[in-house]
């Protein structure tokens, strides 16, 4: 599920962002012991051989830590995918000091400006990476679909493997577009528009949100949006169908780590009608969520920024572990509208290397390690944390972005929609702006959830202490 995306270049936000890490308590280097154990050689006589498959990967440009590789390929008249996923458990050793700083780090956070790993660079763009013409461990997938693309057969094994080419969504789409795509990828369009309309079908929604750019134009900023290509989509389909099989494989197994989320409360759904009707969306009554969502153009400002307040519908998601046949009461993602799991970005996210090790287990029919049952109780609470401080770090960002965009405008007047209201505190709310697309705190007398109002820009500082905060009052 995406996370908001903003990408900046200038020298006093840099220094913003690298406030906000010191005060947020963000690691800014790997202890020695660590960087020691990242460069120990894994053991892999027992894997298999699959360097013949063809690989390739799909990641932003200049991306080294590629967790996933795949290949799509013709099956009588369905289709087969190989999903190669990096094998991080090869190189991280129960119980080390490199095991120890995974489950302190959870994620690899993201800054406008920087990223910081989960695991050393050494490791996660290095020697388990797939990086292209380089021999790595990973845990193959392979998944069988019929002609509409539904799933007939799941496995998953160890091997070796070897991808030959490092691709980009860009490059994808114009290859695509073109005619000039071979069949593998032209079968990424063909999969991934099946597996789109199955998620229309089972009542899913995968958000298309646009990334950010804060640019400076004219002594000034600007906010700028770009949206995803459509083989975005369709490579994000192919990570779902993989999630999906891996919840599936776990929960006929009876043991694993699902990622769950209950449907979304009617009040968070009234703030997003709120949101749309700020932003002069058209929402009927008798439309729903999924099928606006799915109506929308992230090209369009607008648009845009309503689509990167849906993500707010994300936020009750959770980790649920199970084993020996208990299942949770809850089983289900509710964006996705099926059983899911976190399984394809292990260099990435903590989660992911136990799901993968459930999963090869459930195929090869043997017990899961008991290092990974022994990490089962906390699991879940360490993966919420590290979610807590990835949200407080990306709200403190687009803070600082949002005034960094408006501190040269301070004192002016916006049209705005009041799009909440704190219970406790009836004279503070949130406004969303008409334009510029953003929110911001408003204070003042007879606050009302939906009404337009025009509001004074009070405060823009994106360099002040603890993150830069926009303020408005009733103008």
């Amino acid at each position: 599920m995406p996370r908001r995306r903003i990408r900046v270049t200038d020298v006093p936000l840099r220094a913003a962002f690298a406030a906000l890490r010191t005060e947020l308590g963000v690691p800014s280097g790997f202890p020695p012991e660590v960087t020691a154990e990242a460069e120990r050689k894994p053991e892999l006589k027992a894997y298999d051989d699959a360097t013949d498959v063809p690989l390739f990967t799909i990641d932003p440009p200049g991306s080294l830590d590629l967790d996933q590789a795949m290949h799509l390929s013709r099956r009588g008249i369905g289709y087969r995918v190989r999903y190669a996923i990096a094998d991080v458990a090869a190189f991280v050793v129960p119980g080390s000091a490199l095991d120890a700083e995974t489950h302190r780090r959870v994620l690899t956070l993201y800054f406008p400006d920087t990223r910081v790993p989960l695991h050393p660079p050494q490791l996660s763009e290095g020697a388990a990476s797939l990086l292209p013409d380089q021999v790595r461990p990973a845990a193959l997938w392979t998944i069988d679909l019929d002609a509409d693309g539904r799933t007939t057969a799941a496995d998953v094994r160890r091997a070796l493997v070897r991808s030959r080419a490092r691709l980009d969504y860009e490059g994808v789409q114009k290859a695509i577009d073109s005619g000039a795509a071979e069949e593998p990828l032209f079968l990424l369009k063909e999969v991934g528009e099946l597996r789109e309309r199955l998620e229309v079908e089972r009542g899913g929604i995968s958000l298309n949100v646009p990334e950010q750019e804060i640019v400076q134009r004219n002594g000034t900023y600007e906010l700028t949006y770009r949206a995803a290509v459509p083989a975005d989509g369709w490579n994000a389909q192919i990570s779902l169908l993989t999630g999906m099989a891996a919840a599936d494989l776990m929960l006929a197994y009876g043991t694993g780590v699902l990622r769950t989320l209950p449907a979304a409360p009617d009040g968070a759904v009234g703030r997003l009608r709120r949101t749309a009707h700020a932003l002069h969306i058209d929402w009927p009554h008798h439309v729903s969520y999924a099928a606006l969502v799915r109506s929308l153009d992230p090209r369009i400002p607008h648009h845009a920024a309503f689509l990167q307040e849906c993500t707010t519908l994300l936020r009750g998601a959770g980790y649920t572990v199970f084993r020996n046949g208990v299942l949770p009461a809850i089983t289900t993602h509710a964006a996705v509208a099926s059983p899911y799991a976190h399984c394809t970005a292990p260099l990435r996210r903590l989660a992911d290397r136990y799901a993968s090790e459930i999963c090869l287990a459930a195929v090869a029919g043997t017990a899961v390690p008991d290092w990974v049952l022994a990490a089962f109780e906390a699991l879940p609470r360490e993966m919420a944390e590290g979610g807590r401080l990835a949200a407080t770090a990306e709200r403190e960002c687009v803070d600082i972005v949002e005034a960094a965009l408006l501190k040269d405008r301070v004192g002016e007047v916006f049209d705005g929609c009041v799009v909440d209201v704190e219970e406790r505190r009836p004279t503070v709310g949130t406004v969303q702006l008409e334009t510029p697309a953003v929110i911001g705190r408003v204070e003042g007398a007879g606050l009302e959830l939906g009404e337009r109002l025009r509001v004074r820009l009070t405060q823009a500082d994106p360099v002040s202490g603890g993150g830069g905060k926009v303020r408005f009052a009733p103008a």
